[in-house]
């Protein structure tokens, strides 16, 4: 299967449009902060939710409305999570049926979302105002995805948007999204909003398996620093518009949207990781010959989530101990005195531990290697796999720094 990247973001796919504006949710009028995404026709929709227990009013609504499968055009916001706020739910409603008077569609087409101070009441009145306007901005092209995208960031200091094509049936097919995530982000669901795009004609109940495998290899695969929100929602909208034999079961053409959807779903995963919040370092754990694709992203995903890791990532410090120390807590099995770690960046690779003990190895070599804004971990466990089952895994996070406490010391006030 061929994947081509292809500008657009959620309007790379045929039938979608999208447009973001300043309504004054935000004090600062030079950020956008309301989003909107619609579609030309009814589109089949699937979406996967946080499993926070404490669930915010838009994701609520979003559930409600998108039972059915179908849905026409999705409003967010950003500066307020509506989350555990007065009047929350109803203010929720409020914004569907601002977007859906002013783009014409039903109140129930319209999904929600909202990001930002949890706890607080939702201007909802700025948004109602701005909704006409909002409409009116929408546009088919990579400006409006970008308008979205911006719109919908909170302490993001980067636009995350990514669109490809391939081919399914001898057609070609394009998916686009756009999302948002700095802080908070240790998905279970995902810890982040995300919207998705595509000209796929496919059922609604194979998108949403579609979706659901996709976040389990990209979204889920993430941390920034080990709290999962309250508003995380992943929504993906298919317009048919490609014109290919609709996908309704798991043959060779779903398995080569799954294949595009999963791609794109970890080109997003990954910025949002290198976006985290006050990061210096992307990283990367790459555990291979583990007995299971289960195993290794136990492994890996505790790794990059270890505050002592991503403390020493950013002070390049090669404390490889705190590698061996997050995979011995991570609730996998293994054998740490067959296990060997070293790191890798575009600088160069140096192994620093084999067979569970350390090595000599060069500290200033290391140093330059986790200088490197990506810095990859790589861990072989020398287990057998199983027949047919995939032993390795990679998980995304970033470094701890001083920036990430200022950030979050005083975000509220």
């Amino acid at each position: 299967m061929s994947i081509t990247y292809v500008p657009g973001g959620v309007c790379a796919a045929k039938g979608f449009s999208a447009g973001g504006i300043h309504c004054g949710i935000r004090k600062n009028r030079s950020k956008l902060d309301l989003a909107l995404i619609a579609a030309e026709d009814s589109c089949n929709a699937a979406a996967v939710y946080t499993q926070n227990i404490v669930k915010a009013a838009p994701l609520l609504v979003t559930r409600a409305h998108i039972q059915g499968g179908k849905a026409r055009a999705i409003i967010a916001n950003a500066g307020n999570a509506n989350a555990c706020a007065p009047e929350g739910e109803a203010n929720a409603l409020r914004m569907c049926r601002a977007a859906a008077v002013a783009l014409g569609v039903a109140e129930a087409d319209v999904l929600v979302a909202s990001t930002g101070v949890i706890g607080q009441r939702l201007p909802v009145e700025a948004i109602e105002c701005g909704a006409a306007n909002l409409a009116a901005a929408l546009t088919q092209s990579e400006v409006g995805s970008a308008a979205a995208a911006a719109a919908i960031m909170t302490t993001d200091l980067k636009k995350k948007e990514c669109a490809l094509e391939l081919h399914i049936g001898g057609v070609p097919v394009r998916i686009g999204g756009i999302a948002k995530g700095s802080g908070m982000i240790h998905p279970n669901m995902g810890t982040m909003l995300c919207f998705l795009t595509t000209d796929c004609a496919i059922s609604a109940p194979m998108l949403e398996n579609a979706l659901q495998a996709a976040v389990r290899k990209s979204f889920n695969r993430i941390s920034v620093d080990g709290d999962t929100s309250t508003n995380d929602m992943a929504i993906v909208l298919a317009s048919g518009r490609a014109g290919n034999a609709e996908i309704t079961s798991q043959n060779t053409d779903y398995a080569a949207f799954c294949e595009a959807l999963r791609t794109l779903c970890v080109q997003l995963a990954r910025a949002m990781a290198a976006d985290g919040e006050g990061a210096k370092h992307l990283i990367t754990c790459h555990v291979r010959n583990a007995a299971d694709e289960e195993k290794a992203e136990t492994i890996a995903k505790s790794v990059i989530s270890s505050s002592l890791l991503k403390a020493a990532i950013f002070g390049e410090d090669a404390n490889w101990g705190r590698v061996l120390c997050a995979m011995g807590y991570a609730g996998a099995v293994f054998n740490p005195e067959k296990t060997d770690v070293s790191f890798h960046s575009a600088a160069g690779e140096i192994a620093v531990c084999r067979q569970g003990r350390g090595l000599d190895f060069d500290e200033g070599l290391a140093k330059e290697i986790l200088h490197e804004h990506e810095v990859e971990i790589r861990i072989d466990l020398h287990e057998q796999a199983a027949p047919g089952a995939q032993g390795c895994c990679e998980c995304w996070g970033c470094d701890l720094t001083y920036d990430y406490v200022k950030i979050n010391g005083d975000y509220r006030t």
